[in-house]
């Protein structure tokens, strides 16, 4: 698999140099939803990266989350891509977002890759193969205890309508947990739990290309993805948790008890 990561580390880069040079300009946001924004470097990103996928990769199916939908007939490959997690943090040229690259084979995740572009940083992992930071192996925290644990979480685009209901669970956390942070992206979040910089993650409503290259790279650091009640995580369920495996019961009893 070892060119499927060439490629995709090549496409991160391009992207990521793309994004570098636009960060602290002014910029034109559009509006998905009232707090859901896109701006040009958005589609210039992926227009980048899928290009170069696609050069690469013809007979392969791509989903990217601002417009591309490539369905490849037959083809038991499909690459997932966010081409700037963190868009609203880009708008506000808060210096905290990345690109976000996963492969899929028969739904199964075999490659996850994120950029940081600012910090150059790329975390990067292939089944079965560990989870690397620049090259170097890294692994998950060895906090056990809830009581001692940073965790990070995030708001999805509807919190405005019902806010109550995503901070019960801050709420419980906050009760429970030495500290949380909210920095706007789940992409880099994941990789933060993956490299021991945090303890602990979960949000609810993320996308594919939010979580997909994120979660492998925290399983193959040797931490545990599941949904919020311990079941089997997957892209494209509602609720994600992501721990270092040492603290996810004590996860798991926090959520359960928000919903009290």
């Amino acid at each position: 698999m070892d060119h499927f990561l060439t490629a995709a580390w090549q496409a991160a880069q391009m992207a990521g140099a793309l994004i570098r040079e636009n960060w602290q300009r002014a910029h034109a946001v559009e509006y998905k939803s009232a707090i859901d924004l896109v701006t040009a470097t958005d589609r210039a990103s992926e227009e980048t990266i899928v290009a170069h996928l696609a050069k690469r990769y013809p007979g392969h199916s791509i989903l990217a989350e601002e417009a591309t939908a490539i369905v490849a007939p037959g083809s038991v490959y499909r690459w997932i891509v966010d081409p700037l997690d963190g868009t609203t943090n880009f708008a506000h040229s808060f210096p905290h977002f990345a690109v976000s690259i996963a492969l899929e084979r028969e739904k199964e995740i075999i490659l996850g890759l994120i950029y940081d572009p600012l910090r150059d940083e790329g975390f990067s992992a292939l089944a079965g193969q560990g989870a690397l930071l620049n090259d170097k192996p890294i692994r998950v925290s060895k906090t056990a205890e809830l009581d001692k644990s940073l965790l990070a979480t995030g708001f999805p685009y509807d919190h405005r309508e019902d806010p109550d209901y995503y901070l019960k669970y801050f709420r419980s956390f906050t009760r429970q947990a030495q500290g949380i942070r909210r920095a706007g992206s789940a992409a880099l979040d994941l990789c933060y739990v993956a490299a021991g910089r945090l303890d602990g993650f979960w949000e609810l409503k993320l996308k594919p290309w939010d979580i997909a290259a994120g979660a492998l790279i925290v399983s193959e650091a040797g931490g545990v993805m599941s949904n919020f009640s311990g079941g089997k995580f997957s892209i494209d369920g509602d609720e994600t948790l992501a721990s270092n495996g040492l603290i996810h019961d004590e996860m798991i009893r926090a959520l359960e008890e928000a919903e009290e």
